[in-house]
């Protein structure tokens, strides 16, 4: 064999690479993961993306329950408010009922893209002055009531996770009969115990923190419930990874244990529960502000339903859904803060 094909490359030997060492010609650094903030970033837009969807199928939705309504069109506008030629022509114009069907329905889809939902003939005013009036009122008490059915179901959970059964059995009988009585008995046996009978907190209105403690555990109970069971599950189930044992034999205590692996892991199942608990959250804050008497969106939902107020109605069917949407965009980003793996995946 001549030298130089001695000293050909494809007649040099490799050495061996040795477990954990770098391939040759490498840095031996991993490759570099997308950035976190570019990771959610992107997560939020395919949640904005598929949230756009369903903010028009609702909206589509709203303006075919208004043609399938049995009666003339105007006079389901209209409703109970006054009845004139000069407010016919005006939902005339307004609604383009005199051009074709077609035209009709991406006139109103425009009229939403610019903010425009319309006008309530019953109050003569625009409904987004009568909803804007009443959304702050409404989310005071949905974020109130957020927090106290989380705080709730967390500290319910660290309690009751992997104690005796006689303490798991109470708090589950506490939580499914929270769950099970209808919102509004809820409400009138808390009026009737601290308000009626003991007189600490007021009965109706909306003056002053005292007058918000009753109507958010009205609504926070029955969502604490169903929160404390998945997360005492979850608590439970994480408990008995691997991970809890070699934490354990490394000498970590239980309440850190708990405090920092355990729980961030059961809060993941607790997190798929958004859909759910937004949706309870618009439905019994409606009826609470009913029980309550408390100015809000859910007063305005009934006396709209009961007068017929359709573009009310309609409104706030799209404003559930721009709700719904923006919440579950960012409870997506912090299920992926929650779990790092998410962030990685394709």
């Amino acid at each position: 064999m001549s030298t130089a094909a001695a000293r050909s490359p494809s007649h040099v030997q490799t050495p061996p690479v040795r477990p954990g060492e770098p391939l040759p010609g490498t840095s031996g650094r991993p490759a570099a993961p997308p950035g976190r903030a570019r990771e959610l970033l992107r997560a939020a837009a395919r949640r904005l993306g598929s949230g756009l969807v369903v903010i028009w199928a609702a909206a589509t939705t709203a303006y075919l329950a208004l043609l399938a309504a049995p009666g003339d069109t105007i006079d389901i506008l209209i409703g109970d408010g006054p009845d004139t030629p000069e407010i016919r022509a005006g939902i005339i114009a307004e609604w383009g009922l005199d051009r074709p069907e077609i035209v009709q329905y991406l006139s109103y889809l425009g009229r939403l893209l610019q903010g425009d939902l319309g006008r309530s003939y019953q109050l003569q005013r625009g409904v987004g002055e009568i909803l804007t009036e009443q959304l702050g009122w409404s989310a005071q008490l949905a974020f109130t009531a957020a927090a106290t059915a989380v705080v709730l179901a967390v500290l319910v959970a660290l309690a009751t996770a992997g104690r005796g059964a006689w303490a798991r059995r109470i708090f589950s009988t506490a939580e499914l009969l929270a769950v099970s009585v209808p919102t509004f008995v809820i409400g009138i046996v808390l009026l009737s115990v601290f308000s009626f009978t003991l007189g600490w907190f007021p009965v109706s209105g909306a003056q002053g923190p005292a007058s918000l403690v009753l109507p958010a555990l009205t609504v926070a109970l029955p969502i604490a419930g169903v929160l404390g069971q998945v997360l005492r599950e979850g608590l439970e189930k994480a408990l008995e990874q691997p991970f809890a044992v070699t934490a354990r034999a490394r000498g970590l205590t239980e309440r850190a244990l708990v405090a920092r692996h355990a729980l961030r892991h059961a809060m993941l199942p607790g997190a798929t529960l958004v859909g759910w608990f937004v949706a309870q959250l618009i439905t019994q804050a409606i009826i609470t502000e009913a029980v309550f008497g408390r100015p809000g969106i859910g007063r305005v939902v009934l006396q709209a339903v009961t007068g017929g107020d359709m573009p009310v109605v309609m409104a706030v069917v799209i404003l559930s859904a721009i709700v719904f949407v923006a919440v579950s965009t960012v409870l997506d980003i912090v299920y992926r803060v929650i779990d790092p793996r998410l962030r990685s995946a394709r």
